[in-house]
């Protein structure tokens, strides 16, 4: 299922990832491969769901600002309405919970008056009420861990 350098790029970079104008070819020097091995077995590996993404994690509200953010929706409008809040660039993800608020999502923008209008644009064309949940207490959980691949592919 996973080839031995995808088992070590899931591995050796989920922390310490080059931060250069050629990170991959970085990588490839490191493991003594070719960079279009490294995109490749990182296409590889999200196309198996392994991984979503490839980016910096950056606290909220540090560049620009963010907020929790929640709506009630009818269950049969569900689907249309995450697939409407999804179609924002500001939308970091959103989520269905079991409860009233059943709809959660991320919001984020350059500026307080940017995430404003980005949420009454959400209210217009979704047609439903935005909560805020703005960040009070930051907590950060570090959800890298090694992965034993041993049985893997």
């Amino acid at each position: 299922m996973l080839t031995d350098l995808q088992k070590e790029l899931l591995n050796n970079f989920q922390h310490d990832f080059p931060l250069s104008p050629t990170p991959y070819a970085d990588i490839a020097a490191q493991l003594n491969v070719t960079e279009n091995d490294v995109l490749q077995a990182f296409q590889d590996i999200n196309e198996k769901k392994f991984i979503s993404r490839i980016g910096a994690i950056i606290p909220p509200n540090q560049i620009g600002v963010s907020t929790l953010a929640a709506i009630s929706v009818p269950e049969t409008e569900l689907e249309r309405v995450a697939s409407q809040i999804n179609d924002f660039s500001e939308v970091n993800h959103n989520y269905e919970r079991e409860n009233v608020l059943n709809l959660w999502f991320v919001v984020i923008a350059n500026d307080a008056a940017h995430l404003d209008d980005v949420i009454r644009t959400i209210e217009l064309e979704t047609g439903y009420n935005v909560l805020r949940f703005p960040l009070e207490k930051a907590f950060f959980i570090d959800l890298s861990f090694r992965l034993d691949l041993a049985n893997v592919g």
